[in-house]
């Protein structure tokens, strides 16, 4: 693994949840496929994409700042499940493994936050 991000379990970690929303978004009715499927599918990726780029050749502080705008994608995702699950589009079942998971990588992304200061 050549870049550091790669190394940082909070990372792999939401690269495994953009797996898990993908299979997810192929559920969901082709109606939503450009609102709801389309929206979490962007938020679970930034929460990625936000952890890759804050940590390379950043500062502590800015490393902090990208992981803050990962972090409101978590919960954006978050608010996604909920409005699906709400619709009748997300099953308690996918709602409750992915909120979980979710659960877990906000938690990691806060402690990896609060040991750069």
């Amino acid at each position: 693994m050549a870049f550091k991000f790669e190394k940082l379990q909070v990372w792999q970690r939401a690269l495994e949840l953009t797996v898990e929303i993908d299979k997810l978004i192929k559920k969901i009715p082709s109606e939503e496929k450009y609102a709801l499927a389309s929206q979490i599918k962007r938020a679970a990726d930034s929460i990625v994409l936000n952890i890759a780029e804050g940590s390379t050749g950043q500062t502590n502080k800015e490393f902090s700042r990208f992981l803050g705008i990962a972090l409101r994608s978590g919960i954006e995702v978050v608010a996604c499940l909920h409005l699906g699950k709400k619709r009748e589009i997300i099953n308690m079942t996918d709602f409750n493994v992915l909120y979980n998971e979710l659960e877990e990588i906000i938690k990691m992304i806060q402690g990896l936050r609060n040991s750069l200061k």
